[in-house]
């Protein structure tokens, strides 16, 4: 799964207030840029409940979070004490937490059960996360509300900050804040807000939109997509849908175009499949 070191991974970082649906719109990005075989795409679930693995229909046996608590209580006990030894251990514990299927890669960090200041040990952690998304193509970060966590957590720099949110005025004042906080707390080359679940393209002419966010569209709320997370299906099993093509929009107005390379190849091979079912039945 590794990728050319000359380009660039683009980090996706999705932020927004809970309930607005982040992680059914993370899969969803997921399940985009993942449509062309050619692209790697790592998936990262930074928000404690995990509830990107099961929107991608991944197993998740060992986080990030779990690997950092191990390797604290064996410094604590005096089981490992040389700083090779560690890196050496935490390098292969990273990649045995890290999930692949196909050319997509998941890998989520947990909730921290350790408090108190463990710096060394984060600062490793992030450094082989970064290390490790430079082999792909896109990374997409199903992050906590705030904008901190992702910065403390998981890496100190995004190239696409997407704000999300739904119709309420929490939702959009949530949205603001985050912009605010992170013009400050995280390195971003661009950003924009996605407005998620709307009822009608009424309803989003009607919203009031923050002059300070930069509004990429919006996304209506998506019968296939909400079955397929009341089941607890992965949406990389649904074909396409209204919401998917809004939020291929959405990307494009950030800057991010996907190949349509495969779609276009399963439109002819549908095509044929129809001109030959004309000519048997003719």
């Amino acid at each position: 799964m590794l990728k050319p070191q000359n380009k660039k991974a683009s980090v996706l970082a999705l932020c927004g207030k809970g309930g607005v649906g982040k992680t059914s719109l993370s899969a969803t990005i997921v399940k985009i840029l993942s449509s062309d075989s050619d692209n790697k795409v790592l998936a990262i679930d930074a928000d404690p409940a995990v509830g990107l693995s099961t929107a991608l229909g991944i197993d998740v046996t060992k986080t990030v979070d779990d690997i950092r608590n191990e390797l604290i209580r064996r410094v604590e006990s005096g089981k490992t004490t040389d700083k090779m030894e560690m890196l050496s251990m935490l390098d292969y514990e990273m990649l045995s937490a890290m999930k692949e299927n196909n050319n997509i890669a998941f890998l989520a960090i947990g909730r921290p059960e350790k408090e108190g200041c463990y710096c060394q040990v984060n600062h490793i952690l992030k450094d082989l996360i970064v290390s490790m998304a430079d082999n792909f193509d896109f990374v997409v970060i199903d992050g906590e509300a705030g904008i901190e966590q992702v910065n403390r957590r998981v890496m100190e720099k995004v190239t696409h900050l997407i704000l999300v949110s739904d119709a309420s005025a929490k939702g959009l004042n949530v949205a603001k804040t985050i912009k605010k906080v992170s013009d400050t707390a995280i390195e971003y080359e661009k950003t924009g807000l996605i407005l998620n679940r709307l009822r009608s393209k009424d309803e989003y002419e009607k919203l009031v939109i923050p002059a300070e966010l930069d509004c990429l569209g919006w996304v209506p709320e998506d019968d296939t997509i909400r079955s397929f997370d009341i089941e607890g299906k992965s949406i990389l099993e649904i074909k396409d849908s209204p919401a998917i093509k809004s939020v291929k929009n959405c990307l494009s107005e950030i800057g991010i175009r996907v190949s349509l390379k495969r779609e276009k190849t399963e439109e002819k091979t549908d095509n044929r499949n129809r001109k030959s079912a004309v000519a048997l039945t003719g």
